[in-house]
């Protein structure tokens, strides 16, 4: 089913430069997003707290970061990779994961991020980079955008209400731009940049499912010394920890469930079927 023509498209230049000028000017972007969508803004600290309010969330809860992906492993701090990970193969896996579609992954941040884009974990001050995969023309868009700001990084966060605000225990993020327009439609800047046929980007991801990415975080040693190294996927969502298992194994990694991703996210329901 396509987007309805009001919104702006992502693979359309004009409405490209016309989103990244409203993001730069403080709007909150909903844009397609691999499979689904995302919610992008600007990433100063009153920005992040006034999106966290408009989902229902706590004012000062940690948000995460995107960028183009040339740019991510500038957000790490690879001095800090836990003794016997090599950071070449985490950036190996990586260029992996993203080629394949929407990923996530979790490590030491550099220093000049802010606190409201980090936190600590395990004693290591951490962020969380959220991105596309290499096909999506959201990138196009990412690159418009943090030019137009000046900076390097964007903040990005699920698009969906928190469930502190809907009281249900998930709120899975939305893969029809319809759904975001009507979850946000007391925030009088929001700007959909949606996929022109999202039927057809869901078929450009047959391995995801149209959910939040999976999350995998590679900041903590684990295993014993003789052990391969460890990563522990700490969300299990849009890629199945199966099909992040055989991406790891051939550069001698190994990836356990963390104890908050035993079950998978849900994909969000709609009146109509999933086509």
């Amino acid at each position: 089913m396509d987007a309805p023509t009001p919104h702006l498209f992502v693979d359309r230049p004009e409405d490209v430069a016309v989103a990244a000028r409203a993001l730069a000017g403080g709007a909150v972007v909903a844009v397609a997003f691999g499979n689904f969508y995302a919610l992008v803004t600007r990433p100063d600290a009153a920005t992040v707290r006034r999106v966290n309010v408009a989902k229902g969330r706590p004012a000062d809860q940690v948000g995460s970061i995107t960028t183009v992906f040339g740019r991510i492993p500038a957000m790490f701090d690879w001095a800090r990779l836990p003794h016997r990970l090599p950071a070449r193969r985490v950036r190996q896996l990586m260029g992996v994961l993203y080629g394949a579609g929407p990923f996530g992954f979790r490590g030491p941040a550099v220093d000049r991020l802010p606190a409201h884009l980090t936190r600590h974990d395990r004693g290591v001050r951490t962020t969380q980079v959220i991105a596309p995969g290499l096909a999506c023309p959201s990138n196009v868009f990412f690159a418009r955008a943090v030019a137009e700001i000046g900076v390097d990084h964007l903040h990005i966060t699920s698009a969906n209400r928190s469930r502190h605000l809907t009281g249900v225990a998930e709120e899975p993020a939305h893969w029809k731009a319809e759904g975001i327009a009507e979850d946000f439609a007391h925030l009088d800047d929001l700007v959909v940049l949606a996929h022109r046929d999202e039927a057809a980007a869901r078929a450009a991801h047959p391995g995801h499912l149209p959910a939040s990415v999976t999350l995998l975080s590679f900041h903590a040693p684990a295993g014993e010394p003789e052990e391969p190294p460890v990563l522990t996927v700490d969300r299990h969502g849009s890629l199945h920890v199966d099909d992040v298992r055989r991406a790891a194994a051939p550069l001698g990694l190994q990836v356990r469930l963390g104890p908050t991703a035993g079950r998978r996210l849900r994909v969000r329901g709609y009146a109509e079927a999933l086509v």
